[in-house]
């Protein structure tokens, strides 16, 4: 045998090896991204169906909401010159004959304190419902009242106002700070 052919068989044996290493190494990828899918889904749809049947064995329901204000808001109130504090959101003729329950979450800065916090509706009447809140705690709260506690709204359908109000003579102190959160209306 002559070099020539030796570095030709030399060179056909590495190059046979080397594209066998390649096709190994590119079958092995596919195998593990493969598994890695599969196990993928299955750990999804094995979730999935852990949920839901929980959720519909248990008997949980799914609220659904109508939600005004997502965000925390502070109802900073000082009663030096002022008599009231409030938070009102417009309404906008928005028809609440489909709701229910009036949700939202609150709480006030000072443990201490002792205060009531009034509700308050508008329709495009201008017929005023209003309820106290009483007790209102330190932590937060989640609070739900009845629609239906709103006793001198005749028309649900065109709604202008939503008001949360603290008045001097129905807070102990004269300083403070009540925080309303995640303001909803459920059907």
């Amino acid at each position: 045998m002559e070099k020539k052919d030796i570095y030709e068989h030399l060179a056909k044996i590495y190059l046979d090896a080397s594209l066998k290493r390649k096709k190994k190494a590119k079958e092995s990828t596919r195998v593990f991204r493969n598994l890695f899918l599969g196990s993928s889904a299955a750990i999804f749809i094995l979730v999935f169906s852990l949920v839901f049947n929980f959720s519909r064995n248990k008997g949980l329901k799914a609220e659904t909401a109508l939600v005004l204000q997502p965000d925390a808001v502070k109802i900073n109130f000082h009663f030096d010159p002022a008599k009231k504090e409030f938070y009102s959101l417009a309404l906008n003729n928005l028809d609440l004959g489909r709701y229910k329950t009036l949700a939202f979450s609150a709480k006030k800065a000072d443990y201490k304190d002792n205060l009531a916090l009034k509700i308050e509706f508008i329709n495009v009447f201008k017929e005023k419902s209003e309820l106290y809140l009483r007790n209102l705690s330190h932590k937060w709260g989640d609070y739900k009242i009845s629609l239906g506690e709103f006793k001198n709204l005749s028309d649900w359908s065109s709604m202008i106002n939503l008001g949360f109000v603290v008045e001097e003579w129905n807070a102990k102190e004269k300083r403070g700070i009540v925080y309303l959160d995640n303001i909803r209306f459920l059907k």
